[in-house]
């Protein structure tokens, strides 16, 4: 095994095990792929790919491209878990925990202090009229995700026929998105195991493009550290102490203040999110809004698009809008401290319960990957279940529109089945035109998403301010 002597170059000689790169040299590299993780999951594998692999040369192409497919059949947010990958694999577990953690730092530090001046300064003009533009780009950004990732997803009739059912499920049956998950889980693992063509994954996503590093010439090498082969000892202590580390407190929770408290219903909620929300961090959105605006009434529809404006424009990945309905369920149900205390704490408690069964995922399974690779039942699932995320998404973006667009939203009942419909004539014709000129920035001219955002949010800021 290689280590370093100077900025990312191999010495010569070589070691049996230990740190590939120095812990100091790790901290630096890991802050500065956190500070410049904006622009969803892509945009954050991209900025990993492009300092890991073409600029360190710590590790080669394929095993990049290896241990993202890993991480894309685990639920949670791919990219975080492919930092604490990459970082277990260079510096053993003080490197994945170096490396998630400072993934995750600099988006809660940012949304938080959002939070606190949403809650504070919401009714001021500037701020109103800011997330008003944040607001009709969202919406815009979330219709551009159901292409992309639609896009990428249905190959087939097969896929179709789960997406549209995904859709129908969700939309006018009102079936929990776990249950729609699993279900497509159990039909792609089905449809692996008997080899038909629908249901092979593809590579995931392009890292990058131009000369590919090979492996034998990185400098971690083609060879698997000591520390990265399987241990099934090790394996389960860390699994047990990660497992301990995100349930005790769960369980303390519900102990002390009972089921119906806040706290209590965030630490549950936000842990089986963790749980079941495979594909990315829209179809998590769909879960939220689903129960944290129907079911516990924590936030409302806006709010939601409120939040994933603050996630779309701060580093760190887009999932950390679960922080911000977590602030707001603590502010608005603060029992018997202050209202911000309590919103605080609730978004730490509920930043712990996301992130941390992502450290439990990668330390867990990463050192036996290479007997998952290629597993057709598992390629099967993943297949089905992206496919059924596209339909989930596109329930999210027809969701977010009625409440953006219209002010007015009635429920439609036919026999079993129930759905919303706007009230045509309480179009809300400044969030419209708005929503258009965002999708017109992202389909036509191909703007970046953090442009139109930013854009967007200034026009709001006219709006509110002149108008």
């Amino acid at each position: 095994m290689k280590i370093v002597t100077d900025l990312g170059k191999a010495a010569d000689h070589t070691v049996a095990e230990g740190d590939i790169v120095p812990v100091s040299e790790a901290l630096k590299v890991w802050a500065r792929v956190a500070a410049l993780s904006f622009g969803g999951p892509a945009g954050q594998i991209a900025v990993m790919h492009q300092i890991i692999v073409d600029e360190k040369r710590w590790i080669g192409e394929h095993r990049f491209l290896h241990a993202l497919n890993y991480c894309m059949l685990l639920p949670g947010p791919e990219a975080h878990q492919l930092a604490i990958y990459i970082g277990w694999l260079l510096n053993k577990t003080l490197g994945g925990m170096i490396a998630g953690i400072l993934f995750v730092l600099p988006g809660f530090v940012s949304i938080l202090a959002l939070s606190y001046v949403y809650v504070l300064l919401g009714d001021v003009a500037v701020v109103e009229g800011m997330f008003f533009g944040l607001k009709c780009a969202v919406l815009a950004v979330v219709i551009q995700a159901v292409f992309r990732i639609g896009s990428r997803a249905i190959k087939n009739r097969a896929m179709i026929a789960l997406a549209a059912a995904a859709f129908v499920a969700i939309f006018f049956l009102q079936i929990a998105f776990p249950l729609i998950i699993i279900a497509a889980g159990i039909i792609g693992c089905l449809g692996g195991r008997t080899g038909a063509s629908a249901f092979r994954i593809g590579d995931g996503h392009k890292a990058g493009s131009g000369r590919i590093l090979d492996d034998r010439d990185s400098l971690l090498g083609e060879d698997i550290p000591v520390h990265a082969q399987p241990n099934l000892a090790w394996s389960l202590k860390t699994a047990g102490a990660l497992a301990a580390l995100w349930l005790l407190p769960v369980a303390g929770l519900l102990l002390a203040l009972g089921q119906h408290n806040v706290f209590s219903q965030i630490g549950v909620f936000f842990s089986q999110m963790a749980v079941v929300t495979f594909g990315g961090a829209y179809a998590v959105l769909a879960y939220v809004a689903q129960e944290a605006v129907q079911g516990f009434g924590w936030l409302r529809p806006g709010e939601m698009l409120d939040g994933l404006g603050m996630a779309e424009t701060t580093p760190g990945p887009l999932i950390m809008v679960t922080q911000f309905v977590g602030f707001l369920a603590g502010y608005r149900e603060p029992g018997n401290v202050s209202p911000l205390a309590a919103a605080t704490l609730a978004a730490m408690l509920t930043t712990w319960v996301t992130f941390i069964p992502s450290f439990l995922w990668i330390f867990a399974g990463a050192p036996f990957i290479e007997r998952m690779r290629g597993n057709a039942a598992l390629s099967g699932a993943m297949a089905a279940i992206t496919a059924a995320v596209v339909g989930v998404i596109l329930n999210l973006a027809v969701w977010f529109g009625l409440h953006v667009l219209f002010s007015e939203v009635t429920t439609l009942p036919l026999g079993p089945l129930s759905w919303d419909v706007p009230i045509l004539s309480s179009v809300d014709w400044p969030s419209l035109t708005l929503t258009l000129l965002a999708a017109l920035a992202l389909f036509r001219l191909r703007q970046s998403v953090i442009t139109v955002l930013l854009a967007s949010a200034a026009l709001g800021i006219a709006w509110k301010v002149l108008i």
